[in-house]
């Protein structure tokens, strides 16, 4: 077998699957990819994956990706590097010879959500926990859970030994050395944008030993360490030794993958259309805002993010209820469906369910699927004003008003999803050629952690041919406003 140019491992492990893609470092041109698919368990609020299974999907979805990339006639020591990107803020708790020792609580497990109100009144409410973390903990929050834990399991709580978050906990399977870094740190709820470091007052308020911790790393483009023997074996075939970056997570790999960071401006906005919705920008002004995630990147700068959990399984949710298919939709018309189907973190009423009004006897079906991705759409792009005002911009001077959107995610890939948003944002909306963004960040860190380059020069050095750029459309007030009002009235009912 040949090589020709060096590659490196993206693996990007989110709430449903496992990716991994296989990207030349030069050139960032795709060779291979690789899925998996993972279990979520739960009912009612909560929501649990064995940390196993990412294990075992990361072992099936890296061993696809090399068996193509073997099939094409390529040597796996072509690879050089890898690096793990994963969902943010789920609790792993592991025993004393690192084993997990129950599920892991996800980011959408919304039991801790009295946890989450509780930690907000132990500091002083939300502007004092603003100021020290960047944002205030909501029921995501990997704090809340450790006292959700300790409160409902404390046999599990005081048995652990340490607490990853679950790239944190791939990443060490792969290199065996823990750490994290500040990206996904600053999901946590004791990590301080402030200082910059762990917050030994919030580590104590939630009762965590900071040796149950990985140590920060600078970046995620930091090594963690290299490629163990058993890692290699296990994952097909790769070459013992080779580095292993820190990582991060999901949300900061794509800002990575599209090539956001650090240039002192304020880059395009990012809608992830997803499992949940999720709306940030980079931006090198140190956030502290009510309602938004004052998150760092993994480039040393910030990530303003807000975090809405009903988003495409949602509206796929209502299309199935409706027996229609989710691009068989119309404009809403009079009807109002705020699809709040797992609760709702912004707005933040974690209780919250669906929400119907506004039916006529002239409301045809498609207008219910359309009136769900209104619903699902405005609370995204209201919270999209709210990122922009963290960053340290005016959501309405003209110049922030005509920036365009970048699209990412599944919904990205559905027409109903990107002309709604054309329609209610009356923004240019850019559609990336590259579906697998924190996959490709995740691949931008690898190359990083293997030449010491920066990862944002490495992304935007790599060419996303077949892009799609549309242009921005007269915006639909009547609808905005009608969604946006009922939002306001509802939100104290819900």
């Amino acid at each position: 077998m040949t090589h020709h140019h060096p590659l490196v491992l993206g693996i990007d492990s989110s709430t449903q699957s496992t990716k991994a893609v296989l990207v030349e470092a030069d050139t960032g041109r795709v060779r291979a990819t690789g899925r998996a698919p993972h279990e979520v368990t739960g009912t009612g609020g909560a929501r649990e994956s064995d940390p196993a299974t990412w294990v075992r999907a990361l072992c099936a979805a890296v061993g696809s990706a090399l068996a193509d990339l073997t099939a094409d006639g390529t040597d796996p020591a072509a690879v050089t590097a890898v690096a793990v990107a994963g969902q943010q803020h789920g609790l792993v708790t592991l025993d004393d010879a690192g084993r997990p020792l129950r599920p892991a609580l996800l980011w959408n497990d919304t039991r801790s959500a009295p946890q989450a109100a509780s930690l907000l009144a132990d500091l002083g409410g939300e502007d004092a926990w603003t100021a020290r973390t960047g944002s205030a903990p909501v029921a995501a929050f990997t704090a809340t859970k450790w006292r959700w834990l300790r409160e409902n399991e404390p046999d599990a709580a005081a048995a652990c030994t340490a607490v990853r978050l679950p790239h944190d906990f791939l990443t060490e399977r792969l290199c065996g050395h823990a750490a994290t870094d500040p990206g996904e740190a600053s999901g946590t709820g004791w990590y301080s944008t402030a200082l910059g470091a762990y917050d030994d007052e919030l580590l104590r308020l939630i009762g965590l030993d900071r040796g149950r911790i990985p140590p920060l790393a600078a970046t995620g483009a930091a090594r963690a360490g290299l490629l163990t023997t058993a890692a290699a074996r296990a994952l097909g075939g790769l070459t013992p030794g080779i580095p292993v970056a820190v990582g991060t997570g999901d949300n900061m790999a794509a800002a990575l993958g599209l090539g956001l960071g650090r240039t002192g401006l304020l880059h395009h906005p990012v809608l992830s259309l997803g499992t949940s919705g999720t709306v940030f920008a980079a931006t090198t002004t140190r956030p502290a805002a009510r309602g938004v995630s004052g998150f760092a990147s993994a480039d040393g700068a910030y990530l303003p993010l807000a975090c809405t959990l009903n988003c495409t399984l949602a509206t796929d949710r209502i299309a199935t209820l409706l027996g229609l298919h989710r691009d068989d939709v119309l404009p809403g018309g009079e009807t109002v469906l705020l699809p709040y189907l797992d609760g709702e973190r912004t707005p933040d009423v974690p209780g919250a369910s669906g929400i119907l009004s506004g039916l006529r006897h002239g409301t045809t079906p498609q207008q219910i699927l359309g009136a769900a991705y209104e619903g699902a759409s405005v609370s995204l792009l209201r919270a999209l004003d709210s990122v922009l005002a963290a960053a340290g911009a005016d959501p309405a001077a003209p110049d922030v008003a005509r920036l365009p959107i970048r699209l990412i995610g599944g919904g990205a890939r559905g027409r109903a999803w990107v002309e709604t948003v054309r329609r209610l944002s009356g923004r240019p909306v850019i559609v990336p050629a590259s579906g697998e963004v924190v996959a490709r960040g995740a691949a931008a860190l690898a190359v990083a952690a293997a030449t010491g380059a920066d990862p944002v020069t490495v992304a935007l050095g790599w060419q996303d041919t077949g892009t799609t750029e549309l242009p921005a459309l007269d915006r639909d007030t009547e609808a905005w406003e009608r969604v946006s009002g009922f939002l306001d009235r509802a939100t104290p009912l819900l």
